[in-house]
């Protein structure tokens, strides 16, 4: 009876695991299908997520955003600047500035006051506008002394704080200002020499994200300042003695076309850029342009003579004044007789010197004066140049009144270069502020004239100090040589006899031309010294003088004290 009832006991078990074991395999298969499910979904996360990366690496946003923390905003750093002798023309100095994070002050009125006790000038509706602004950084003041660091931070002010910043300075102050230019305020030039360095590699460097505060390799220029503070020196004395509203004045090493001096009154302090501004105050060298008077006659003495036609003995007919269109060509000094090309050079005839100048031609006048870059704006490290005025149309009339320095104006660099050409062997050399080999400077000239044509100019320029217009230029040892200029001004389109520019254009030494000395006085009035003359042999040929006594121990010229008569210095073929 027993039996059945164990039979059916252990049946039972046997159908509970085969149900178990079919439910088992059930289960396995379900979470199978939910894995594969979620893999699924995390791929296609996946997916999208680097589809989305790689449309953003792809794009190219019109105007990207970049969110400067407070040491990113300091302003560039430049390098030193040099003269020749490795004196210090212009340096960056670390001083500190003050900036807020807006989005960090909670009392912006408390702020407001705090920070005016400090600096009384500055706007409060200004800097509420600031504070409010909700921005990440705002300058409240730059370059401020450390006097006054120390009192705000003793403040304690939260959101506002300090950085080092580059500030330019200037040791030599004004003498070199009218190169070296200056800078802004973020140390980034705007005129002169330092512009020329932000147009060329600096800028470049800067617009990297580079040279923020890294110490740069110091630039070299060409200029002496010893050379130059007696050159501005000399030129301010001038000034004041001649009553002058302005003067100017440069020497060229003939060979290099290296500037060792360039100077323009009135100039300004380079860490008072705004002073830069009056127009007073521009580069009478480089961007002024002017009627150079009688100095031109020397470029037209040097064209007549280059046609090989001309000799120094030729004669022109200096009888009587030339009329021409209603106007008069005539002499501040009449000779009234045929004279020599030497005579019409030393007693510096207009008559005489038109004559030479028609007998050139008017296209060949013009070829050379277009030769010696007359016709172009002249190109240095200084960006700022005048471009000349050059008649339209050009007349006989225009070659006679040019030819004395009338009816064409040019910027003094132009004149500089130029001169060196007439008395360096013809070639014409690019002026530069930067040093240059006698090689370079060879590989970059122009033969504009013939060398036995620079002979003779020099002596001719040499006899004007001796028995000419320049008498008063002559500096004992030094054989010096020039022309001078008095033009008169052009005021509401016509010539002033009331008011003249005076300019000399001159050389040292004539027996081996090293320097050529440009001087130009603006306005300058007559003294008793000078009994009332207000013509260059009275002001400029004594100012330029003065300029060669000093410069010419300063550049190693050593004197020569042999007899100054041009006849025995030079040979020349007539």
């Amino acid at each position: 009876m027993r039996m059945p009832s164990l039979l059916r006991r252990t049946s039972k078990p046997k159908t509970l695991a085969a149900s178990n074991g079919a439910n088992s395999g059930y289960g396995d298969q379900q979470i199978r299908n939910r894995l594969k499910l979620a893999m699924s979904a995390f791929g296609i996360v996946y997916l999208v997520i680097a589809g989305r990366l790689m449309l953003l690496a792809t794009m190219t946003p019109d105007a990207p955003v970049h969110y400067l923390d407070p040491g990113e905003q300091v302003s560039h750093a430049r390098p030193d600047i040099l003269d020749r002798a490795g004196n210090v023309l212009a340096t960056d100095i670390n001083v500190p500035s003050v900036y807020a994070e807006p989005n960090k002050i909670y009392d912006v009125d408390e702020a407001i006051e705090d920070i005016t006790s400090v600096f009384p000038d500055l706007d409060s509706n200004d800097l509420r506008k600031k504070l409010r602004s909700g921005k990440q950084f705002v300058w409240l003041k730059r370059e401020i002394t450390p006097s006054e660091k120390a009192e705000l931070h003793s403040l304690g002010i939260a959101g506002v704080g300090f950085l080092e910043e580059n500030k330019r300075a200037y040791p030599a102050g004004a003498i070199t200002s009218h190169v070296l230019g200056y800078v802004n305020i973020d140390n980034q030039g705007i005129a002169g020499f330092e512009k020329h360095l932000d147009d060329g590699w600096l800028g470049a460097l800067h617009s990297a994200g580079l040279a923020r505060n890294e110490a740069l390799e110091p630039v070299r220029l060409s200029l002496d300042l010893r050379a130059q503070h007696a050159m501005r020196d000399e030129l301010l004395n001038s000034m004041d003695k001649f009553k002058a509203k302005a003067a100017a004045g440069a020497v060229m090493d003939v060979h290099t076309g290296e500037l060792l001096a360039l100077v323009s009154l009135p100039d300004f302090d380079p860490e008072r850029p705004v002073d830069a501004q009056d127009p007073e105050r521009i580069n009478r060298m480089t961007t002024g342009v002017f009627e150079l008077g009688s100095a031109f006659k020397a470029f037209t003495t040097a064209m007549a003579l280059d046609t090989g036609r001309i000799g120094i003995s030729s004669t022109f007919d200096a009888r009587k004044p030339i009329r021409v269109g209603g106007n008069t060509i005539g002499d501040y000094h009449a000779e009234n007789r045929i004279m020599t090309v030497e005579d019409i050079y030393i007693h510096s005839s207009n008559i005489g010197t038109a004559r030479m100048a028609l007998a050139v031609g008017v296209p060949g006048h013009k070829d050379f004066l277009r030769k010696l870059g007359f016709f172009d704006r002249m190109t240095t490290e200084l960006p700022e140049s005048g471009a000349p005025i050059v008649p339209d149309p050009w007349r006989e009339v225009s070659t006679m009144t040019i030819a004395f320095g009338h009816g064409m104006s040019i910027a003094p660099i132009q004149a500089v270069a130029a001169g060196a050409a007439l008395i360096n062997g013809g070639h014409l050399i690019p002026p530069t502020f930067m040093p240059r080999s006698e090689e370079a400077a060879q590989a970059l000239s122009k033969q504009v004239i013939r060398p036995d044509t620079s002979d003779k100019m020099r002596y001719l320029m040499r006899l004007n100090v001796a028995k000419g217009t320049a008498k008063q230029a002559d500096v004992p040892g030094y054989h010096v040589g020039g022309k001078t200029g008095t033009a008169e001004k052009v005021v509401n389109g016509r010539y002033s006899g009331k008011k003249v520019l005076t300019t000399f254009l001159s050389t040292f030494p004539t027996t081996d031309p090293k320097y050529l000395v440009f001087v130009m006085l603006d306005e300058p009035q007559g003294i008793k010294e000078t009994h009332g003359y207000r013509t260059s042999g009275w002001n400029v040929a004594p100012t330029a003088r003065n300029i060669i006594a000093r410069v010419a121990p300063i550049l190693g010229v050593v004197p020569d004290m042999e007899p100054a008569d041009p006849n025995e210095l030079l040979s020349v073929s007539y």
